[in-house]
């Protein structure tokens, strides 16, 4: 019996907000659609995929690491915590994973990293939609609760208007307390 292909991939490793955000994906009958890394599509392009994926694959699933986890832990490891997360609320057994990066997970089935997998295997790159859709909305409730850090905007990335925020407001509990921007201000 063919194995079926699971992409997964992340979001979020380069924030210094918010969690890091993984998804797992079974593509099925939603191989036909126009994919593409996320970070090539608008939010709008974004959001209409994430949405036909999901009604069209065969499965998939998230999970998401919290920022005082990827503290304790540190980013590389959150990440393919969140990664194997999302790989074990599959249902499905019968599968090979792809992963995007170069560190393959701590699994039990077949398992490839491959560097811009989310450039070259479809599913990846539906993992790549699903998660980064998932984490964006996380950031846009984040901005409700703290407008002042413009969250919906950068979505957690240390941009000139994020650090800004950050040192006028000082950081929440949603910062990663050990990346540079955050740790300086706390120092």
């Amino acid at each position: 019996m063919k194995k079926l292909i699971v992409g997964v991939d992340e979001v979020g490793r380069g924030c210094i907000a918010g969690p890091v955000v993984a998804a797992a994906v079974i593509l099925g009958k939603a191989e036909s659609l126009p994919l593409k890394d996320s970070k090539l599509l608008s939010s709008k392009k974004r959001l209409f995929l994430s949405n036909e994926i999901k009604k069209n694959c065969i499965e998939f699933s998230i999970a998401e690491i919290s920022s005082s986890k990827i503290d304790e832990l540190n980013i590389r490891m959150a990440s393919l915590l969140a990664m194997k997360h999302a790989i074990k609320k599959l249902k499905k057994r019968n599968i090979e994973i792809i992963v995007d990066g170069i560190d393959k997970i701590d699994t039990s089935f077949p398992c490839k990293a491959i560097i811009k997998a989310d450039n070259i295997f479809k599913e990846v790159m539906a993992a790549s939609i699903i998660a980064k859709v998932y984490r964006d909305q996380i950031m846009e409730n984040l901005d409700k609760k703290y407008p002042e850090y413009l969250f919906s905007k950068h979505k957690g990335y240390p941009t000139k208007d994020h650090l800004h925020a950050l040192k006028n407001f000082g950081s929440i509990s949603e910062h990663r307390k050990t990346f540079s921007p955050v740790k300086k201000l706390n120092e």
